[in-house]
């Protein structure tokens, strides 16, 4: 049992739930790929060489390899020399073969330093030109999140989100700050309604999945959650459950209620990988987006999970590419 309280929790319901309606043992995390294990290493260098990179993390400090073919991302494409002792990263680890005697090194294959998400309703916009914006991103009792669009960034973003106004919604990516976050892009393509009023869609279904279900997979920061923790936001919480207090958010795709602990088998269809996680917390921000994800083609629907980092990192996601095409199918019970 992971020595992380929420680990615990989630990992417990798993083993409950399996226990009692035998669903079949499996590797959370690896499942569609078992000849091939890609790590995922979260935490805060603590020194940088030529060749190699020290990261502390939840399980200690650790060296990691760099090569040519190393991968490395700071508010766009830099060196790895350009990462300081301080930054925070998440690193995915160059795929090793199962079964091998011994372990190889540890290898980054890409490297993200500070990178930050910002999605929910503006509140606020304040600056003399309109470029430093006040972000609800719908977490309770958490303040609001402060996003600086720097004039180099202002005309791409309104490409996607041409209503940078309070009321409507917002999802970039950037450079966490002290404080804030700098602003580099816009997330995806969200069509201009004000939050709360989405397009009509079906209503909400309380039932097993009966078939897959393909959309939009996006990823949010660590809010509270232990960085390395392999979950995912549901946009579709059961409202009986202790997890969905208040209103069920009304989404732009059909989804069936799940509950807390719920096993969902998810499906990268941009990189192939498939892995068994939990469902962690609720995508009620997730659940108002109707953009669609154009990373390997476009996805059919708009938003299915909003995964925590290093499970987006795991299934083969790139950060700063916002999302990948996701098919979602339940394991489990609900």
């Amino acid at each position: 049992m992971p020595e992380s309280p929420a680990n615990a929790r989630y990992e417990r319901r798993a083993l409950l739930r399996a226990a009692v309606f035998d669903a079949g043992g499996h590797e959370r995390g690896t499942a569609g790929a078992p000849a091939v294990l890609t790590e995922v290493v979260s935490g805060v260098v603590t020194g940088v060489s030529a060749d190699a990179i020290a990261v502390h993390g939840e399980a200690g400090e650790r060296a990691i390899s760099l090569t040519s073919a190393t991968l490395t991302w700071l508010g766009a494409r830099v060196a790895a020399s350009a990462l300081r002792v301080g930054d925070r990263v998440v690193i995915r680890l160059r795929p090793r073969t199962a079964g091998a005697h011994a372990p190889p090194p540890s290898v980054a294959e890409h490297i993200w330093a500070r990178i930050g998400r910002v999605t929910g309703t503006i509140v606020a916009v304040e600056g003399s030109e309109g470029r430093e914006l006040l972000v609800d991103g719908g977490r309770l009792g958490r303040p609001a999140g402060r996003v600086v669009v720097t004039r180099a960034s202002l005309r791409q973003i309104q490409v996607r989100f041409p209503r940078l106004v309070p009321g409507y919604l917002i999802d970039v990516i950037g450079t966490r700050q002290q404080g804030y976050l700098l602003a580099v892009a816009p997330a995806t393509a969200q069509p201009p309604y004000r939050a709360g009023h989405p397009p009509p869609a079906p209503p909400l279904v309380s039932r097993r999945f009966a078939a897959p279900v393909s959309g939009t997979a996006v990823w949010h920061e660590p809010d509270g959650e232990p960085d390395g923790l392999l979950g995912l936001a549901y946009p579709a919480l059961d409202p009986d459950t202790d997890g969905a207090r208040g209103e069920p958010a009304q989404g732009c795709v059909r989804l069936p209620y799940l509950s807390l602990g719920s096993e969902v088998r998810v499906s990268n269809e941009c990189s192939g990988r498939t892995a068994v996680l939990p469902v962690t917390s609720r995508g009620a921000i997730a659940a108002q987006f109707c953009d669609r994800c154009v990373t390997c083609g476009t996805s059919p629907k708009g938003r299915v999970a909003d995964l925590t980092m290093a499970a987006f990192v795991r299934l083969g996601g790139n950060l700063e590419e916002n999302c990948f095409n996701a098919t979602l199918a339940l394991t489990g019970w609900s």
